[in-house]
Protein backbone atom coordinates (compact mmCIF):
# COMPACT_ATOMS: atom_id res chain seq x y z
CA UNK A 1 0.00 0.00 0.00
CA UNK A 2 1.72 3.46 -1.22
CA UNK A 3 1.75 6.51 0.85
CA UNK A 4 -0.45 8.54 -1.11
CA UNK A 5 -2.81 5.36 -0.90
CA UNK A 6 -3.22 5.38 3.36
CA UNK A 7 -3.28 8.96 3.49
CA UNK A 8 -6.22 9.52 1.28
CA UNK A 9 -7.98 6.64 3.49
CA UNK A 10 -7.04 8.75 6.71
CA UNK A 11 -8.62 11.81 5.26
CA UNK A 12 -11.73 10.16 3.74
CA UNK A 13 -12.47 8.45 7.08
CA UNK A 14 -12.10 11.87 8.60
CA UNK A 15 -14.78 13.34 6.31
CA UNK A 16 -17.15 10.47 7.13
CA UNK A 17 -17.04 11.52 10.62
CA UNK A 18 -17.50 15.05 10.49
CA UNK A 19 -20.32 14.35 8.18
CA UNK A 20 -22.42 12.28 10.30
CA UNK A 21 -21.50 14.32 12.81
CA UNK A 22 -22.06 18.05 11.93
CA UNK A 23 -21.90 19.44 15.15
CA UNK A 24 -18.27 18.38 15.86
CA UNK A 25 -17.31 20.78 12.56
CA UNK A 26 -19.04 23.98 14.30
CA UNK A 27 -17.14 27.06 15.02
CA UNK A 28 -15.06 27.71 18.65
CA UNK A 29 -17.03 29.55 21.18
CA UNK A 30 -14.89 32.49 20.56
CA UNK A 31 -16.89 32.94 16.80
CA UNK A 32 -19.95 31.00 17.12
CA UNK A 33 -21.07 31.44 21.15
CA UNK A 34 -21.40 35.54 22.73
CA UNK A 35 -20.12 37.89 20.46
CA UNK A 36 -19.47 39.87 23.35
CA UNK A 37 -17.71 37.71 25.69
CA UNK A 38 -14.23 38.30 26.77
CA UNK A 39 -12.70 35.67 24.26
CA UNK A 40 -14.17 37.22 21.57
CA UNK A 41 -12.81 40.77 22.52
CA UNK A 42 -9.79 39.44 23.19
CA UNK A 43 -10.08 37.43 20.05
CA UNK A 44 -10.55 40.97 18.34
CA UNK A 45 -7.96 42.54 20.23
CA UNK A 46 -5.57 39.49 18.11
CA UNK A 47 -6.64 40.56 15.06
CA UNK A 48 -5.83 43.88 15.67
CA UNK A 49 -2.59 43.77 16.70
CA UNK A 50 -1.65 41.64 13.77
CA UNK A 51 -2.97 43.26 11.50
CA UNK A 52 -1.07 46.76 13.13
CA UNK A 53 2.35 44.23 12.91
CA UNK A 54 1.75 43.34 9.02
CA UNK A 55 1.00 47.52 8.08
CA UNK A 56 3.90 48.12 10.11
CA UNK A 57 6.24 46.04 8.29
CA UNK A 58 5.17 46.97 4.80
CA UNK A 59 4.98 50.52 5.74
CA UNK A 60 8.68 50.31 6.77
CA UNK A 61 9.64 48.28 3.48
CA UNK A 62 7.69 50.85 1.48
CA UNK A 63 9.70 53.82 3.41
CA UNK A 64 12.96 51.21 2.20
CA UNK A 65 12.21 51.92 -1.52
CA UNK A 66 11.05 55.32 -1.15
CA UNK A 67 14.39 56.21 0.12
CA UNK A 68 16.25 54.24 -2.30
CA UNK A 69 14.37 56.41 -5.17
CA UNK A 70 15.36 59.59 -3.73
CA UNK A 71 18.52 58.63 -3.32
CA UNK A 72 19.09 57.52 -6.62
CA UNK A 73 17.17 60.10 -7.97
CA UNK A 74 19.54 62.56 -5.69
CA UNK A 75 22.51 60.79 -7.18
CA UNK A 76 21.79 61.17 -10.46
CA UNK A 77 20.94 65.13 -10.99
CA UNK A 78 24.48 65.10 -9.27
CA UNK A 79 26.27 62.77 -11.91
CA UNK A 80 24.46 64.49 -14.86
CA UNK A 81 25.69 68.28 -13.48
CA UNK A 82 28.88 69.23 -15.32
CA UNK A 83 31.72 71.04 -13.24
CA UNK A 84 32.78 74.17 -14.24
CA UNK A 85 35.24 73.98 -17.24
CA UNK A 86 38.69 75.73 -15.60
CA UNK A 87 40.98 75.03 -18.33
CA UNK A 88 43.12 73.48 -16.30
CA UNK A 89 41.61 69.55 -15.92
CA UNK A 90 43.73 66.82 -16.96
CA UNK A 91 43.26 64.48 -19.28
CA UNK A 92 44.36 62.00 -16.46
CA UNK A 93 42.66 61.15 -13.16
CA UNK A 94 42.06 58.54 -11.13
CA UNK A 95 39.09 55.53 -10.78
CA UNK A 96 37.53 58.03 -8.54
CA UNK A 97 37.55 61.08 -11.00
CA UNK A 98 40.06 63.50 -9.23
CA UNK A 99 42.97 64.49 -10.73
CA UNK A 100 46.50 62.73 -9.61
CA UNK A 101 48.36 64.18 -7.10
CA UNK A 102 51.08 66.66 -8.52
CA UNK A 103 54.59 65.37 -8.20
Amino acid sequence: MSKISVIARVLLAALTLVCLRPTAAWACAACYGQSDSAMARGFNWGILSLLGVVVMVLGGITTFFVFLGKKSAAVAAVSSAKPPATGRESPITDNFGSPPPAD
